[in-house]
């Protein structure tokens, strides 16, 4: 018997492929109207934000340079990687002591970037951060 068109197997992998594609490379665009700037690498000395923009016991997630900063304690704050390690979805917000990552279901603390809540197999990576007066910059 001879087949004249794609196999199942093969409409499968590329069905699946688009699909990931799709759902993981967009993730976290909805409503920004920039879709371009998910490219932007952080630069150092570049401020982030001033320290009244970042709530005691939260944080705020800086979507172009791929970073959240999280303020664990009054006066004391923390930077990590923007982007889960389980299947790099850009993390969705900061709630209830957590970066929490609403792809896959991943938990990262706000204090430590430790895994809270799994799939994700790794904590989230520290960035360095300088603290003056009242400017948040990357270090």
């Amino acid at each position: 018997m001879t087949t004249h068109g794609p196999t199942r197997r093969t409409v499968l992998l590329a069905t699946g492929a688009a699909a990931f594609t799709v759902g993981c490379g967009e993730y976290g665009n909805e409503g920004d109207g920039d879709s371009g700037s998910n490219t932007v690498e952080a630069s150092a000395g570049q401020e982030l934000a001033k320290t009244g923009e970042i709530p005691v016991g939260g944080g705020k997630i800086f979507k172009d340079e791929k970073v959240v900063v999280t303020q664990p304690k009054e006066d004391e704050f923390k930077a990590f990687t923007s982007i889960c390690t389980h299947q790099q979805c850009p993390v969705a917000n900061v709630d209830g002591g957590t970066i929490n990552c609403t792809c896959h279901g991943s938990k990262f603390s706000i204090t430590d970037g430790s895994v809270q809540n799994p799939p994700a197999p790794r904590p989230l990576a520290e960035k360095k951060i300088t603290v003056q007066d009242d400017s948040i910059r990357l270090a």
